[in-house]
């Protein structure tokens, strides 16, 4: 017989019955009921009820044992008593009568339980994680992660990528967050970086012919701790191609991404084929870059309606006056809720920093004056477009169509500045009815497409109107090129500064001065993929033409020295016959917390370090000693203790 085990505790069934077996593992729970005791012993792989009574000369050496200490019993298979059966465990249908018990490892007493989901503090969880990590919930999360990751390799496999590793030891460059250096011994007062990402490594591979890369590769930025962003490192699905469009792109990750959620996404349904959005309709329709399609919701622009001579509303005509928007919410089927509904969204604008959501309850009304002619024109208009092509508009029963607005009204606190004619445009521009309410959001256009982008998700779910019950995916496309910095006063990058521009390459090198509202136009081959509202990667075609690369830089204000003394290594590989290439990286962890279903991040990695990036259970990050400093040429300069 095997030193410590026949059987793992996950393996009996009821053709093992009358076996003899030994097994090993962590006493999860013990009862005692009165000269009978009951050990549930647990190991990776699950669960076997055990059993010892005053008969088993066992009994005496199982009376010490305490939750947690690991142990080998040998016993016999037996059927549980009739009623007794756990239909929840594999081994439900059996135990073991223990003859006898060796502890293998004794347990103090415990910082936190394993047995039962009680919540404990981060701090503690985080120092004893190896304790945390046998709890049944994060211990499936982390299998399940390394399942999806296995399922990853094999589609990219499939698909035709093969798999490289990039240095980790490589040299500082700047991708937008701080680096991590690590100080070179052997050359004095020079540093390696970790790298942000295999970036330029993942270029290099292709230009060094290799045509398709994918990599599961570790990253690792010095910025702060979020709840869908480990401070320190992550990993994500890095990819790159050769010869390839922007929709090469997508039509090699959408299998790969729609695979591994369908086949860990349980009941939940998952996008067929991904949508593309414009970045500007994102921003407008959604008020964010991220949008969450299980929201139906969609924001419109109402500026020119809150802008008719007849709309006597001064806070918003001020607003729009000064260069701002207003952007309008529906709320399908609100009318009917209480007054704290629209009150607590009022204070949720206010604690976005805005004065708060103005908004039309729309209903059947009384004495309402007949439809205008030009109001009939405006919901005709509104009909077209939500049946777009799919419906004959020849076939349309208008007169139908306009008794569900003969008598709807507006009410509310903005509604009596607001003309009749006007509010009916206003429910039209969002496809509001009667039964439902409209919010609006005002202010820059920045400010207005973000608190109306939030309180499009806070209604939504206020309302039960998101389907949860999905994995909603889409690509949004056309980001600009290029942005106006407010603060320097001139043009900057606006997103990737390695991106190829989609626009006319003898044109571009053309720009010069006063082009400015044309550059500002200019979008680029970057695109993100974005599911339930969590971006889960950036990518891009890249600026494969020196030149082009050269002017992208001169547009934004880098010289050509700046250029080269810190992407000269690149410049050069792609001066010497670089094909066009683009790729992506979806972040792992964010996939993997999607489909554990976690709102953090940290419950889904396996060792992670708290908010402040350290690593309570290693003590990480630790001083160097004085040896240590002196061999790498380092001499501290701290900063002075506050008093």
């Amino acid at each position: 017989m095997h030193r410590y085990r026949t059987h793992t505790c996950g393996a009996l069934r009821p053709s093992d019955v009358g076996t003899s077996v030994r097994l090993s593992g962590w006493c999860h729970r013990i009862r005692d009921h009165g000269g009978v005791l009951f050990i549930d012993l647990r190991d990776h792989y699950g669960l076997t009820q055990c059993v010892v009574d005053s008969d088993s000369p066992a009994f005496k050496a199982a009376n010490t044992v305490r939750s947690e200490w690991v142990v080998r019993l040998d016993g016999r298979v037996r059927t549980r008593p009739a009623g007794t059966e756990n239909a929840e465990l594999l081994t439900g249908a059996v135990e073991v009568y223990i003859d006898e018990l060796e502890v293998l490892g004794a347990a103090a007493e415990l910082p936190l339980p394993v047995f039962g989901d009680l919540e404990y503090p981060e701090e503690t969880r985080l120092r004893y994680r190896f304790l945390d990590l046998r709890r049944e919930k994060l211990h499936a999360n982390i299998m399940k992660r390394g399942a999806i990751v296995d399922s990853l390799r094999r589609r990219m496999r499939e698909g035709g990528f093969f798999e490289f590793q990039t240095p980790i030891l490589t040299a500082s460059s700047p991708e937008g967050a701080r680096d991590y250096l690590v100080p070179s011994r052997v050359h004095p007062g020079k540093f390696y970086a970790l790298p942000q990402a295999p970036q330029q490594f993942k270029q290099l591979t292709m230009i060094a012919g290799f045509d398709r890369y994918f990599q599961i590769a570790p990253c690792f930025r010095d910025e702060d701790a979020r709840a869908d962003r480990s401070p320190g490192e992550f990993y994500q699905l890095d990819i790159e191609m050769s010869f390839v469009t922007q929709e090469d792109v997508f039509q090699a990750v959408e299998p790969v991404l729609h695979g591994v959620f369908k086949e860990f996404a349980g009941d939940k349904r998952v996008t067929e084929v991904f949508p593309r959005i414009t970045y500007a309709d994102a921003m407008l329709k959604y008020g964010v870059d991220k949008p969450d399609l299980r929201n139906p919701l969609l924001i419109a622009d109402v500026t020119a309606e809150f802008a008719e001579d007849a709309v006597e509303f001064k806070a918003f005509k001020g607003v729009i006056k000064s260069g701002g928007v207003v952007r309008a919410i529906p709320a399908t089927g609100a009318a009917t809720q209480p007054r704290s509904f629209f009150d607590k969204l009022n204070e949720f604008a206010r604690s976005e920093g805005a004065p708060g959501l103005g908004y039309i309850i729309f209903e059947e009304g009384a004495d309402v004056p007949p439809l205008t002619d030009i109001e009939k024109e405006h919901i005709q208009l509104r009909t077209a477009y939500d049946f777009g092509d799919e419906v004959d508009l020849s076939a349309i029963d208008y007169e139908e169509v306009f008794e569900k607005y003969r008598h709807m009204i507006g009410r509310g606190p903005i509604a009596k500045f607001i003309p009749r004619d006007v509010q009916l445009k206003l429910a039209l521009k969002v496809g509001a009815g009667p039964g439902d309410a409209v919010f609006f959001s005002a202010g820059t256009e920045a400010k207005a497409a973000a608190l109306a982008g939030k309180a499009r998700i806070r209604i939504g779910d206020d309302l039960g109107l998101s389907d949860k019950d999905q994995f909603a995916f889409c690509w949004i496309t056309d980001f600009p090129m290029f942005e106006w910095n407010e603060d320097e006063k001139h043009i900057d990058f606006s997103h990737n500064p390695f991106s190829m521009p989609n626009f006319d390459h003898d044109a571009f090198l053309a720009l010069g001065e006063g082009d400015d509202a044309k550059i500002l136009d200019i979008k680029a081959f970057q695109y993100d993929i974005v599911c339930n509202g969590i971006e889960l990667s950036s990518g891009a075609i890249r600026n494969h033409k020196p030149e082009i690369m050269e002017k992208a830089f001169a547009i934004a204000g880098y010289g050509r020295d700046v250029l080269e003394a810190k992407f000269g290594g690149m410049l050069n590989a792609l001066r010497l016959g670089a094909p066009p290439h683009g790729g992506i990286a979806p972040g792992v962890d964010r996939i993997v917390m999607l489909l554990c279903e976690e709102p953090n991040i940290r419950e889904v990695v396996l060792f992670p370090m708290n908010q402040r990036a350290e690593d309570l259970m290693m003590g990480a990050p630790s001083e160097a000693t004085p040896k240590q400093l002196r061999e790498l040429h380092i001499r501290l300069n701290l900063p002075e203790k506050k008093a």
